[in-house]
């Protein structure tokens, strides 16, 4: 079971944010996921939609193959930046791939192994420009806590994370006090061993 919490601010005056998140569920397992639509306003915002409801449609797939599937539907956008991980119940692990600039952290509990590891993030955006694509996979444990966040959160956010307290807390906290004001900004907070929010 995954809880999970997001936190998210349009960059001021626009009519919408380009920085969008999607969970969903799928036998066995949850994918996560932050898309960040290149630029700002309706036409970021249309093409992070299109790459939310791809994954949405095909959410057990594995995370190569999802981004593959939203580069394919992204041709003739702005295209995106995005992060996704798919945590798996059978096995306890984490498969996760970034393209661009959505950063993606995994702290790690008590129970597992301690510190944090970090998705790697291949250069590309999504629709126009892909990298070759090969996902990390870890094993998870309870209590860990994965943060996604789009480059309108500032570098560093980690510092102001308490593991253990409500993902929901954690997601506006990193908002607060990391969002940027001349971004969108969005950070979606997934923990390990919780109830679904």
């Amino acid at each position: 079971m995954i809880e999970w919490a997001v936190a998210s601010l349009p960059l001021a005056g626009q009519p919408r944010s380009g920085d969008l998140h999607v969970v969903e569920s799928f036998s066995g397992g949850t994918v996560v996921g932050v898309v960040d639509g290149l630029g700002h306003g309706e036409e970021a915002g249309e093409a992070a939609d299109i790459a939310v409801q791809t994954i949405e449609a095909h959410p057990e797939s594995p995370v190569d193959d999802l981004v593959e599937r939203c580069h394919e539907r992204l041709k003739g956008t702005r295209g995106v930046a995005m992060t996704l991980a798919s945590f798996r119940s059978v096995d306890h692990t984490m498969s996760w791939l970034g393209v661009g600039n959505v950063e993606g952290v995994l702290l790690r509990s008590a129970e597992g192994a301690s510190g944090h590891e970090g998705v790697v993030q291949r250069g590309g955006v999504v629709g126009f420009s892909l990298p070759p694509l090969r996902a990390g996979v870890v094993h998870v444990f309870a209590g860990d806590t994965l943060i996604l966040a789009t480059d309108g959160i500032r570098p560093g956010f980690t510092g102001s994370v308490v593991l253990g307290e409500p993902a929901q807390r954690t997601a506006d906290r990193i908002l607060a006090r990391s969002g940027r004001e001349s971004d969108d900004a969005l950070v979606l907070v997934a923990r390990v061993g919780g109830e679904a929010s």
